[in-house]
């Protein structure tokens, strides 16, 4: 039975974190302390410094020597249910698509480990829990945010014209010049590589991410400290980390005519794929693991944490879900809404659902 203990110990992990959104969002929409021009660079500040900062944080104080890895097998296993399950649907089903399978699988898959899950997973399982999402997040930036990187690329290649020439086109047509047909060709794989490798290389996740391995790798095999400098560099900005980036996202729904601007439908599709489809997919990859007990418990509840803030700025980055004019797209352009309606459920459905999820695991083992 869920006791009113563990009810409560959701709510004061994630009051702070929706009081930092609300603010964010009430300073645009309601009070309009920010312009436009500020908010852009709030959300650069929080991309560039912030949050590679609390990524690094947290890396570097992790035990590479004491991997959980049948919980990275479980989420590997996970991860291909959910494209093998998509590529079926996209092939086979009228309204499949790449670009919905794209979609989709950053939905179900792709979590927000670190802004919300180390004090969601602290609260509820201690250091074990927060030791969990930070390999967890580990994975996801160096190997999933990558691979998704791969896949928008392709994507980019296949629709044959990038946003920067789609510019150039419409310049064009406007000055009532002739479009060389070398705008509009496709670009050659040597290229295509070329561009994915550069942006892994320039992603601001990706340096954190290395450091801190490299750190945490020489740290506890011969018992180094930080020195105390470095780290108080880091901590002071890493330790607003989790506010700012919050703050950010608040900022975020403000450019949305409507708070659910995709309607409720495609907000309950978006919930489904987040609390039952993703959790579900973990399940069967932890099961097949053999992981039991507790560690079972985190492994399924991390599973449905928030959407990763990364899939919003790639989405819009990528221009994936522009208006297309195909009928089975038609609803491309919620897509991108669909992402940022889930979170205004969050609280009352997260506060259910995660202290729902391990008392069921533990009927079941």
């Amino acid at each position: 039975m869920i006791g009113l203990g563990d009810v409560y110990t959701v709510v004061v992990a994630m009051a702070p974190l929706y009081f930092a959104l609300f603010l964010g969002y009430g300073s645009v929409k309601w009070w309009h302390i920010f312009t436009k021009e500020q908010c852009d660079i709030i959300n650069h500040f929080v991309c560039y410094f912030t949050i590679p900062l609390f990524t690094l944080q947290f890396t570097a104080q992790m035990d590479p020597y004491n991997l959980n890895y049948r919980f990275i097998g479980a989420d590997v296993i996970a991860k291909a249910v959910i494209v093998a399950v998509l590529a079926v649907w996209a092939k086979y089903s009228k309204h499949g698509s790449f670009r919905w399978f794209i979609t989709t699988f950053s939905l179900c898959s792709l979590n927000n480990s670190l802004v919300m899950g180390v004090p969601i997973m602290e609260a509820m399982y201690g250091k074990a829990g927060t030791d969990l999402v930070v390999q967890s997040s580990t994975v996801q930036t160096l190997l999933w945010m990558k691979i998704l990187i791969l896949v928008l690329e392709v994507y980019r290649f296949k629709t044959s014209v990038s946003p920067n020439e789609l510019e150039k086109h419409e310049s064009d047509i406007e000055e009532n010049e002739v479009v060389s047909t070398n705008s509009s060709s496709k670009p050659s794989l040597r290229e295509l590589i070329k561009v994915v490798l550069l942006k892994l290389v320039v992603h601001p996740t990706t340096y954190p991410c290395v450091l801190g391995i490299a750190w945490a790798l020489i740290s506890k095999r011969w018992n180094v400290k930080m020195p105390s400098i470095v780290e108080g560099c880091i901590l002071v900005l890493s330790t607003a980390g989790t506010g700012t980036s919050m703050f950010s996202l608040g900022i975020f729904m403000t450019t949305q005519e409507k708070i659910i601007a995709c309607g409720v439908k495609l907000t309950l599709l978006g919930l489904i794929l987040r609390f039952a489809a993703g959790p579900a997919a973990m399940a069967i990859g932890a099961f097949a693991m053999g992981l039991r007990g507790t560690v079972l418990c985190m492994t399924i509840v991390q599973a449905a944490l928030p959407q990763a803030i990364a899939s919003f700025v790639y989405a819009k980055d990528y221009g994936l879900h522009a208006a297309c004019d195909n009928r089975h797209n038609s609803l491309a352009p919620c897509a991108d809404s669909i992402l940022c309606s889930c979170r205004v459920p969050y609280l009352i459905t997260h506060v259910r659902l995660l202290t729902f999820y391990p008392v069921l695991v533990d009927k079941k083992c």
